[in-house]
């Protein structure tokens, strides 16, 4: 799901900072625009997985056209929250040959990564 929310970013001396009007508490920071935009990316996208975890409403944008700034700049700031939803891992129980496990374990395999690997290959295709 997709979000976009108007946010003003401020420069002090070698560093950005970044605040979101409609959400009271979302704020982040950086040392550059490109780390300071990636950050306030990943604090919109908490902040808002967040509400929707606890049931809260989630505040509708302005328009940014409405925020103006005598200390910085308004943008337009994106999150997609499906990538942060649900990334707590989950154990399974699985069942393979043995002659297949003892090949795997002498080849330092990482059964959690392939089979991972292989789910989001199979799902993709």
């Amino acid at each position: 799901m997709l979000f976009v929310y108007p946010a003003i970013f401020h420069k002090e001396e070698n560093a950005y900072w970044v605040e979101f009007p409609d959400l009271e508490g979302c704020h982040t920071y950086g040392t550059s625009i490109a780390e300071t935009m990636e950050a306030a990316q990943e604090a919109l996208a908490g902040y808002l997985l967040t509400l929707l975890e606890q049931g809260v409403p989630v505040t509708q944008p302005s328009d940014i056209s409405s925020f103006h700034t005598d200390n910085g700049f308004s943008s337009l700031v994106s999150c997609d929250i499906n990538q942060y939803k649900d990334t707590k891992a989950v154990k399974k129980t699985l069942t393979i040959p043995s002659w297949l496990n003892d090949r795997a374990v002498s080849m330092g395999v990482n059964f959690s990564q392939v089979l991972q690997e292989a789910l989001i290959s199979k799902i993709q295709a």
